[in-house]
């Protein structure tokens, strides 16, 4: 089975260039363009990674990054924030937040997928 990773982003762009990187290295791919919805599918897909975006409508990064930590189930998921936010203090806030890394947008396709498979084991 192929490693599942929930993709919550709000940018159309951005989201179809992230699928299409995953879905060409043998991920399978399940989105959310919302907060509250990754909230949603993430409980109902237990995916293998979650990446998240920051700026995100009804629930911002932060607060999705918070409410997934609670959740038992969840608690342990890898969650790696992709967001266009890089001044000083922005890597640490979402971090503290419960993400376990932070790549920064607009994210390089060469290096993208090698910094998702660092968190996840294939087979």
């Amino acid at each position: 089975m192929n490693p599942v990773v929930l993709v919550i982003e709000d940018n159309e762009q951005n989201l179809y260039l992230m699928r299409f990187l995953l879905e060409k290295n043998g991920f399978t791919v399940v989105e959310a363009t919302d907060g509250l919805k990754g909230v949603e599918m993430a409980k109902e897909t237990k995916p293998h990674l979650i990446l998240l975006d920051i700026q995100l409508p009804k629930m911002d990064g932060y607060a999705v990054a918070r409410e997934l930590r609670k959740n038992a189930e969840l608690s342990s998921t890898p969650i790696i924030a992709v967001t266009s936010y890089a001044m000083v203090g922005d890597r640490e806030r979402v971090l503290d937040a419960g993400a376990d890394d932070y790549i920064e947008k607009p994210i390089d396709p060469e290096r993208f997928v090698e910094q998702i498979k660092k968190h996840v084991r294939f087979g």
